[in-house]
């Protein structure tokens, strides 16, 4: 073989070589390109659902936070509704208490209601002896009226008429003052007690009204949360 052949050769050797070198780098460079793309995707997906994410957080966020403001408007709402019916239940107690007062106005009516009273109070008791209080200012109207009291009483209960002290000590607090319009007051009635005071029976037009207003307080809510919902 001449040297011509040889270098022939050698050069199909060097082409050959060349050729699997290209197509090796080209498969690499594809290969490469490939995992680049895979990679980056990859990455793009994870961002975005990192952003996502984080989206969904704040969104979340978000809604609690409308959550507890709409939560915390609606408690204010109630508590001034609340606070809005208690005014106007105690602005009709106080309108009642005022009324009581006049009672005293018709002097025959006032007698007949402290005459049932304490004949109440004797059927709650049923003591043989008990203690009266009252308003000093009533002591004469009380007095006048405790014999039919007794009497009638007895006649209910099928009793023997009880013994019956006016306490001149101790009275009930006066009607209530402009000048003291926080202080104890009394608008009329008794307080009646068996003598050793472990049984008291306290029927006074204030706790008459107390206990009204107990009883009566759903119904009158009722009536009030309606008119301020209307």
């Amino acid at each position: 073989m001449n040297d011509a052949d040889v270098s022939k050769q050698i050069q199909q050797m060097v082409r050959f070589i060349r050729q699997e070198a290209e197509e090796k780098a080209n498969e690499i460079s594809v290969s490469a390109e490939e995992e680049f793309n895979i990679e980056k995707l990859q990455l793009v997906e994870a961002e975005k659902k990192k952003v996502r994410q984080e989206y969904e957080r704040k969104t979340k966020q978000v809604e609690v936070r409308k959550k507890i403001e709409y939560s915390m408007q609606l408690n204010a709402s109630r508590i001034k509704l609340l606070q809005a019916q208690d005014d106007a239940v105690n602005a009709m107690k106080d309108a009642a208490s005022k009324e009581l007062l006049r009672f005293s106005d018709d002097k025959n009516v006032y007698k007949a209601l402290h005459k049932g009273l304490i004949v109440q109070s004797l059927l709650r008791l049923k003591e043989p002896a008990v203690l009266l209080r009252c308003r000093e200012m009533d002591t004469a109207l009380v007095k006048s009226v405790l014999g039919d009291a007794k009497k009638e009483y007895a006649d209910k209960a099928k009793v023997k008429a009880p013994s019956i002290t006016i306490d001149n000590h101790v009275y009930l607090p006066p009607s209530p003052s402009g000048t003291d319009s926080h202080g104890p007051s009394c608008s009329g009635g008794v307080v009646l007690a068996s003598k050793d005071g472990k049984i008291v029976c306290e029927n006074t037009l204030n706790a008459r009204l107390d206990v009204v207003f107990r009883q009566k307080l759903p119904e009158i809510r009722e009536r009030l949360c309606g008119k301020v919902n209307a």
